[in-house]
């Protein structure tokens, strides 16, 4: 198949990578040495080709230095994702970016898990620093 039939172009692949998202806060981190685990299983966002929507799960998972996320905040904006169109793999990118700038984490993980369409299932993850074996 060529890349003509696809249709696919640039304003699709940037589509949403840029686009105003809320603010994530944070508070200062009280404790060295431990990990936070945060899981949304409610997640969605648009096909920016097809309009239909995307349904996962995202994982973060990160250690905190001197910050940490603000739960009600990073929920509005995953929450803004809701009508972005957004190629998946932009999405954990994109999340992982705005985790970084906000708390910078010694290392941080994002994983998405989307749900299957046409058959397959996609799994994606993104990095930050040097991870740990157990951070994995």
């Amino acid at each position: 198949m060529s890349h003509k039939s696809r249709a696919y172009t640039t304003t699709h692949a940037r589509s949403g990578v840029g686009d105003q998202l809320p603010d994530i806060e944070c508070w200062e981190n009280q404790f060295p040495g431990y990990t936070i685990e945060l899981v949304f299983p409610e997640f969605t966002s648009v096909c920016p080709k097809t309009g239909l929507p995307d349904f996962g799960t995202l994982k973060i998972r990160y250690a905190p230095g001197r910050w940490c996320l603000e739960t009600k905040s990073l929920k509005m904006y995953l929450n803004a994702f809701r009508d972005l169109g957004i190629f998946t793999e932009n999405v954990v990118n994109r999340v992982l970016a705005s985790v970084v700038k906000c708390a910078k984490p010694r290392w941080a993980v994002v994983e998405g898990r989307f749900s299957a369409r046409g058959g397959i299932e996609a799994r994606i993850s993104a990095t930050h620093g040097k991870v740990p074996r157990e951070g994995l």
